[in-house]
C-alpha cells in the first residue's frame, strides 16, 4: 500500500530528536511493506525564532527536501504568526503547497494519507484527500486536544478537522474520551508503539543496597526549555533528595539522537517525569525497557502500567521524593515488563487492520 504521511513534527538534518514518535511510526509502516513518503510543511521563520522553542531547532534553513534513512521527505513552507490569530491565513498558506507536492510526487500517488497533528498540517491532508480521492486518517498526540482545541483562535479549525477526518485515532484513551465530543463513530485509540532496539533493552536495576549519604543519578528526559515538561519541579524534588542525604546529578536532555538518549538511560539510577501535560509519555516506556526505573507525576497513561508506588498524585516535591525513595526501595530483581498493546507487533497489526478498513 502507497501511503502518504503528513506532520507538522519530523526529524529533520540538524534536529534528529524533532518528531521521532511519527518516524517510528513510518519505520513501522514500512517494516510492514507499504511504500511510504512523508510530507513535512515547515513554519517561514528567522533563524533567532528557533529559540522560542526546542521544536523550533533546525527549522529556519531546512532543506526543502531530504531523505532520512530511506525516507523521502519534502518540507514546504507556510506563513503562520505567533498564536495563529489569523487562523485562515495560516491554513490558506498551508493547503497552497499541494501543487508543488504533486510535483515532488510525480508519477507516484498514495492510498491513503495519515496525518499526525491536526493544526494546521491537517489542511492540507484534508486538500489533497478531496483532489485524489483517497481516505485520510487523522492521529492526535496530545496539544491539539490539550491545547489547540480550547484555544480561542484555533478552537474551531481543530474541531472541525477532527470531524471531517474519514478516521480519527487518538494515542490514549484519555484523548480518546475528548475526540468523542467532536464525533460519534470513526475513532479508535492506537497507542505509540516502544521502539528501543535490542542492544539496549537490560533488565530492570535495584539500587544495589545504597541508601542515602550516596550518589544518585535522576535523568529528566525533556529539553528543560520547554514550559510544560516542568523543569523546576524537578529541580525542587532534587533539592528535597539533597536535604534527605542523597548526592544528586541531575541529566537532561536536549536535541540528542535516540542512541544517546538510550545510553543516557542506561547509566540513569532514576527516571523522573514532572510533566504538566503528555499523551504518554513515551520516554516512560523506553526507560523501563532500558533497565530504569520511572518515577512520574500522574500525567498521560503512566498511572496505567506503572506500580502505584511510583506515581505521585500531587505536582509537590515533597511527595515526588518520597515517590522516589519508595522505587528505589523496592525489590526490581523479579522484572516488569509494559503491556503487549504498547510492543510494535501489536501496534502494526492494529495500524494494518484500520488501513485494510479505509483501503478497498
Amino acid at each position: 500500500m502507497r501511503v502518504l504521511v503528513t506532520s507538522l513534527l519530523f526529524p529533520l538534518p540538524t534536529n534528529v530528536a524533532r518528531g521521532t514518535f511519527v518516524s517510528d511510526h513510518v519505520e513501522l509502516l514500512k517494516s510492514n511493506g507499504h511504500d511510504v513518503r512523508v510530507v513535512n510543511p515547515l513554519p517561514r521563520m528567522f533563524q533567532y525564532q528557533e529559540f522560542s522553542r526546542s521544536t523550533h531547532t533546525g527549522v529556519a534553513k531546512a532543506p526543502k527536501s531530504f531523505k532520512h534513512g530511506e525516507v523521502k521527505v519534502l518540507s514546504p513552507r507556510f506563513w503562520g504568526l505567533p498564536g495563529h490569530p489569523l487562523p485562515l491565513l495560516t491554513a490558506n498558506s498551508v493547503k497552497r503547497s499541494s501543487r508543488r507536492i504533486e510535483k515532488w510526487l510525480g508519477n507516484w500517488r498514495p492510498d491513503v494519507i495519515i496525518c499526525h497533528t491536526l493544526w494546521p498540517v491537517a489542511e492540507l491532508a484534508n486538500k489533497l484527500s478531496k483532489r485524489w480521492k483517497i481516505p485520510w486518517i487523522a492521529v492526535v498526540h496530545g496539544h491539539d486536544f490539550d491545547v489547540g482545541i480550547n484555544d480561542k483562535n484555533t478552537s474551531k479549525s481543530i474541531s472541525k478537522l477532527a470531524s471531517i477526518a474519514d478516521h480519527l485515532v487518538t494515542v490514549s484513551q484519555r484523548l480518546d474520551e475528548i475526540s468523542q465530543q467532536v464525533r460519534s463513530q470513526g475513532h479508535s485509540v492506537i497507542p505509540c508503539h516502544s521502539a528501543v532496539e535490542s542492544e539496549w533493552r537490560k533488565p530492570m536495576k535495584n539500587i544495589g543496597g545504597r541508601w542515602r549519604k550516596d550518589s544518585l543519578n535522576i535523568l529528566f528526559p525533556s529539553d528543560p526549555r520547554r514550559p510544560e515538561k516542568n523543569h523546576l519541579l524537578a529541580l525542587q524534588t532534587g533539592e528535597e533528595l539533597e536535604r534527605r542525604g542523597w548526592v544528586i546529578g541531575m541529566t537532561t536532555l536536549r536535541q540528542q539522537p535516540r542512541s544517546i538518549v538510550w545510553d543516557r538511560m542506561l547509566v540513569a539510577d532514576l527516571t523522573l517525569i514532572t510533566s504538566k501535560r503528555e499523551s504518554g509519555p513515551l520516554v516512560a516506556r523506553e526507560s523501563i525497557q532500558c533497565g530504569t526505573p520511572v518515577v512520574s507525576v500522574d500525567v498521560g497513561d503512566v498511572s496505567e502500567y506503572l506500580p502505584e508506588f511510583c506515581v505521585s498524585s500531587e505536582y509537590d516535591p515533597i511527595q515526588l521524593a518520597d515517590t522516589c525513595e519508595a522505587a528505589l526501595k523496592h525489590d526490581w530483581s523479579k522484572g516488569f515488563q509494559i503491556p503487549k498493546r504498547f510492543t510494535p507487533q501489536v501496534v502494526a497489526q492494529q495500524w494494518e487492520t484500520l488501513l485494510e478498513s479505509l483501503v478497498e
